[in-house]
């Protein structure tokens, strides 16, 4: 009989439970947005998001149990996610996965969230046919708080080298700055891609000054896309509907072109014949667009997780769970939450030179 794995995901603004099996089917997802707690901010408020956790998870997991058509003694093991994310909202899915493992007498496991996103592709969700990649692959994990190339070797923290990442903001960060600026709302990615759908960059009036540093360099920058957006807006405006869709389809387009060209370039120079694409900006329809056009011409195939799958949801962190089951790497009830990753990164934050030194993989700090 299949081992079947309870996943809790609250590193961020969404409260999760998920019952997965260890081959990756989705026997209940369970989400509860809080987006909606926060258009008055035009973002997430931390203390907010820690007591929203804490009000609703509870419901949360007993819906994705009921759901699953399970029993809470039935699950084989407790995951959730310890890193990377907010401290407090961390600390509530953290601490009630250890109490439910500790009360049920399950083994627990503690997950890290971006290793999560690369490993969403493998969920087979019910009424959704989904092809799944060979080790190894490329993969651009792409989202409001996170933007990098990675390739993947295996499941495991140790198979998965970081090939290049943002300087600054994260492609989703930029898209909601850029929201902000056009007076869009919150949250702003799905609304300047749609209205991106609409409008004609070269009738924007302006151009961005290309954020691609180096022909082999991997690496990437969009906090100049936002401050071009806001010097262009400062002087000419966007009062028009016309004009809006306009920036949006000239900032949008760059940002996708550097996204997809990094991404296949390093994954073709690794040898690599497929990519995978993860993460909530993985939803926007001219990535996925470009993405195939351009994969054409590389030869590489090209993997995008159905919605569900991309946006922060407890079912990853099911299955990654399971994975670490399977291999015997199970955590101790003393396992502490983490702002940060445990992927080892190669790219520097701020000014500097941009290129590591061979050999200079540094791993963060736990």
């Amino acid at each position: 009989m299949k081992r079947i794995i309870l996943g809790i995901e609250t590193s961020c603004d969404e409260t999760a439970a998920a019952v997965v099996a260890e081959d990756g089917t989705v026997l209940s997802d369970v989400v509860k947005s809080q987006v909606e707690s926060f258009i008055p901010y035009g973002g997430v408020v931390p203390e907010i998001a820690a007591r929203d956790h804490a009000r609703h998870l509870p419901e949360v997991v007993r819906e994705a149990v009921r759901v699953a058509g399970v029993k809470l003694q039935d699950v084989d093991a407790i995951a959730a996610t310890n890193r990377p994310g907010l401290m407090g909202a961390l600390l509530v899915g953290l601490m009630t996965a250890k109490g439910l493992a500790w009360s049920l007498d399950k083994p627990f496991i503690g997950v890290d969230h971006l290793v999560g996103h690369l490993l969403a592709v493998f969920l087979q969700r019910p009424g959704l046919s989904a092809e799944r990649p060979s080790f190894p692959f490329a993969a651009l994990l792409v989202s409001g708080g996170h933007t990098a190339i990675y390739r993947v070797d295996g499941p495991t923290l140790s198979a998965v080298r970081e090939l290049g990442a943002t300087r600054d903001d994260a492609a989703g960060e930029a898209f909601d700055k850029v929201a902000k600026l056009l007076g869009l709302g919150y949250p702003g990615g799905p609304v300047v891609d749609r209205l991106a759908r609409l409008g004609d960059a070269s009738r924007a009036g302006f151009t961005f000054q290309p954020a691609l540093r180096g022909p082999n360099s991997y690496e990437m920058s969009f906090s100049g896309l936002k401050s071009a957006v806001a010097r262009y807006v400062e002087l000419h405006g966007c009062e028009t509907e016309q004009a809006r869709c306009d920036i949006a389809a000239a900032f949008q387009g760059h940002v996708v072109k550097i996204l997809v060209e990094k991404t296949l370039s390093a994954a073709s120079a690794e040898g690599l014949s497929s990519v995978v694409v993860g993460g909530g900006v993985a939803a926007n329809s001219a990535l996925a667009a470009r993405f195939r056009e351009r994969a054409k011409a590389f030869g590489i195939s090209v993997f995008i997780p159905p919605l569900a799958s991309c946006t922060d949801n407890a079912a990853m962190i099911a299955y990654a769970g399971a994975v670490k089951f399977a291999a015997g790497d199970l955590d101790t009830l003393e396992l502490a939450p983490n702002t940060r990753t445990s992927l080892l990164t190669v790219t520097r934050k701020g000014g500097g030179p941009r290129a590591p030194k061979p050999g200079q993989r540094k791993a963060l700090s736990s």
